[in-house]
């Protein structure tokens, strides 16, 4: 076969099989096929290769510089050179950060990963804080023990791969406008994170924490397909939704303010529950597991997780429910995958039998 294919490339003129990268003009090329789906297709221009070009423009034969020891990422991996040592503790970095500032975070992240694994570094050891509009995957793979601190906005997959980091993202100190009205993070936010910490203060785009598997964020409204595929972790959402909210959610948990009582006609139910988180006595007693809810749970949770929103981007929004938290918490369901809700009451029927009848008759 070698050689039939060597008397080939000769006849052709070629004596390398790199020559025939990009050599579409020795395609033996067929009319349409006497097919409906093929009749209106034409890849002329596809095959088409410019005269004017030698062999050597036609395929990869040259390197790319893409600038990568200029980057953001690289000054920071300096300046916290000594935290990553273990010779000091913590630092704190004040920068401006760009939309051409793409993946900010992640050869930070790689460096104390290479280092720590995925145990990472004390809680905050790293503090960056940043002013402007961050570039694609803002933050992502971010470690443990890196804080992100953006005053500003930041484009889509935000934390994308999450992994123990902390996100902040609030708006600009002289914006004017209203962040539960206004998006500040873009689509696809927090795309297959597992552990972790995002607080937006604003709005984010579609597909909000797909794919999440254990990371905790609060944000002020979505689009469509939030929490879509999400397998762990909790997300809050202090406002509206779009449409196909939870699609193929199994796991992990999420609480939405709904104050307008829009949220039921955006749920995809084919996966999960809706509970109205609102006081005992006010939920109808269908069966023994109302004796065992997680109300009391659900309410510290809600409340610690609007403290932090609030501590970390000044939520006005945050705010308003927590001066009136004990009405506001009837504004909040709770959204929770079936298998997921029915793995946690059979793990409590197992625990009460192990007890003993006494619990039940308490």
């Amino acid at each position: 076969v070698a050689g039939e294919v060597r008397e080939i490339m000769a006849e052709l003129g070629v004596r390398r099989f790199q020559d025939l990268i990009g050599r579409s003009d020795f395609l033996c090329k067929q009319g349409v096929i006497n097919h409906w789906k093929a009749k209106n297709i034409d890849l002329s221009k596809i095959l088409w290769t410019p005269k004017s070009l030698s062999n050597d423009e036609i395929y990869n034969s040259s390197k790319q510089d893409h600038n990568l020891v200029n980057l953001l990422d690289q000054k920071v991996i300096k300046k916290s050179k000594k935290v990553i040592d273990g010779e000091i503790s913590s630092i704190q970095i004040n920068t401006m950060i760009k939309n051409t500032d793409r993946s900010f975070g992640a050869m930070l992240s790689g460096e104390i990963a290479t280092r720590y694994g995925h145990k990472g570094l004390n809680e905050d050891s790293i503090v960056i804080n940043l002013v402007g509009t961050a570039g694609q995957s803002f933050g992502t793979f971010l470690s443990k023990g890196v804080t992100l601190n953006l005053n500003g906005e930041a484009n889509d997959y935000v934390g994308k791969g999450l992994s123990g980091g902390r996100i902040t993202i609030k708006p600009f100190d002289e914006s004017k406008l209203d962040p539960d009205k206004n998006i500040i993070v873009g689509n696809t936010v927090l795309y297959g994170a597992i552990s972790g910490e995002c607080y937006f203060s604003g709005v984010a785009g579609e597909r909000f924490a797909v794919r999440n598997s254990g990371a905790i964020a609060v944000v002020e409204g979505t689009g469509d397909h939030c929490c879509e595929y999400m397998t762990g972790g909790i997300v809050m959402v202090l406002g509206d939704t779009g449409i196909n909210f939870g699609a193929g959610m199994s796991g992990g948990i999420a609480y939405v303010y709904d104050e307008n009582k829009k949220f039921q006609k955006r749920c995809n139910f084919s996966m999960v529950e809706i509970t109205q988180l609102q006081e005992s006595s006010k939920l109808e007693k269908r069966n023994i597991f109302n004796k065992y809810s997680f109300l009391e749970n659900d309410k510290t949770r809600i409340k610690e997780m609007l403290e932090k929103h609030l501590s970390y981007t000044n939520s006005p929004k945050a705010s308003k429910i927590l001066k009136n938290f004990n009405k506001e918490i009837n504004n909040f369901v709770k959204v929770l995958p079936i298998d997921f809700k029915n793995a946690i009451e059979k793990t409590k029927i197992e625990k009460i039998e192990s007890k003993g009848s006494d619990v039940w008759q308490k």
